[in-house]
């Protein structure tokens, strides 16, 4: 299966001058935990509900003066459209991340694919990568606690 069936697609992307309390109100209405981060036509990062939570609440700023760039994750990783689901969650487990933006050939932003994506829309072959990641993630939180 190609990334392009499973991907969400009409993704939209915020400036990194966007206050944070902006987005955190798109990702609350919305039910979804990432947003690409875009300036000059280009992807420059994604904010993460987390990254909101890590880089803004926990560090105890004032989140009514936060913008993007002050708590996204910098740098972009990305797949594309015509490239298999395997070959995504490949890229996802070794980046370790939980979203990738979506591009065609001609490097234009076509949607977002996430690990739920993947296991909502993935065949069958698929789900046993996919268990790994969540096992690694639990893992993390267990000795975190």
């Amino acid at each position: 299966m190609l990334v392009r069936e499973a991907m969400t697609g009409e993704v939209r992307w915020y400036s990194p001058d966007t206050p944070i309390q902006e987005v955190a109100r798109v990702m609350r209405d919305e039910g979804i935990g990432c947003v690409p981060i875009g300036e000059n036509d280009r992807l420059v990062g994604m904010i993460t509900d987390r990254d909101i939570t890590c880089r803004g609440v926990a560090a105890g700023e004032r989140l009514d003066a936060l913008t993007c760039r002050a708590v996204m994750s910098p740098g972009i990783f990305f797949c594309f459209e015509d490239q298999t689901l395997e070959q995504a969650l490949g890229q996802m487990q070794e980046r370790q991340v939980h979203h990738l933006p979506v591009l065609n050939r001609q490097k234009r932003m076509t949607g977002l694919i996430s690990l739920g994506d993947i296991a909502l829309k993935g065949e069958s072959s698929i789900l046993a990568p996919l268990a790994k990641i969540a096992a690694r993630d639990a893992e993390r939180h267990l000795q975190a606690a």
